[in-house]
């Protein structure tokens, strides 16, 4: 599994907000699923350098539980794209 975080700082975990107002963690099963979403993220030139690390998903998830962080597996299957800015 993998997840985008702050490059050289990998407990800055990248997420979007849903419609809740919610922080989401977007997991990816596939490391391509993963570059093509931050190759979208960097297109923007106000985002920070970013980098895909591979998370141990039991780890993820019992750290996701014990801080109260929601997260979703994006799947092969799955295509997202990022969310327009909220300004």
């Amino acid at each position: 599994m993998f997840i985008i975080t702050l490059k050289d700082i990998p407990s800055g975990v990248y997420s979007v907000f849903d419609e809740n107002e919610d922080r989401i963690i977007p997991v990816f099963e596939n490391e391509d699923d993963a570059t093509r979403y931050l190759l979208q993220l960097e297109e923007d030139d106000e985002t920070p350098e970013l980098e895909i690390n591979g998370v141990d998903i039991d780890a993820l998830v019992h750290a996701c539980i014990v801080q109260g962080q929601k997260y979703s597996i994006i799947s092969s299957d799955d295509f997202i794209i990022p969310p327009p800015d909220r300004e």
